[in-house]
């Protein structure tokens, strides 16, 4: 089951670093385009590089995790894929201590498209947390 949950992340992570590096601005794979900053941050040039750089670092970052992930999905023994799962919840649910309060912030005020995103996003990574909760205890 671990196995499963980790390469199903890798699959679905890997549309995010696909549309970070090539499309930033798509509204789609959690593309930057759903934030209403990201249009007013391309207007300036200074901002705007500094923004794709965080972008493409956010992007390099989440490509170094998924190759790590894939080898321990590929070489771990069944406990090394359970711990890793427990890991992988604890990682992406510290979402919810300060990038969730963002952006719900950003949601009440209209900052979002398609309206409803910061909950949407919630419950996606609320769904994360609770697979690899499952990979780690099955």
């Amino acid at each position: 089951m671990a196995k499963i949950v980790i390469l199903l992340f890798i699959l679905l992570e890997s549309a995010n670093v696909a549309a970070l590096y090539f499309f930033p601005g798509s509204r789609y794979a959690n593309g930057l385009g759903v934030f209403h900053a990201w249009e007013k941050v391309q207007a300036d040039p200074e901002t705007g590089r500094f923004a794709r750089y965080m972008a493409n670092w956010v992007a390099g970052t989440k490509l170094i995790f998924l190759f790590l992930l894939a080898v321990i999905a590929l070489t771990g023994d069944q406990e090394t894929l359970r711990l890793t799962s427990g890991v992988m919840a604890l990682a992406i649910a510290a979402f919810f201590w300060r990038m969730y309060p963002l952006a719900r912030q950003m949601g009440r005020a209209g900052e979002l498209t398609p309206a409803n995103y910061d909950r949407v996003l919630g419950g996606m990574i609320a769904a994360l947390v609770a697979a690899f909760l499952l990979g780690a205890l099955l």
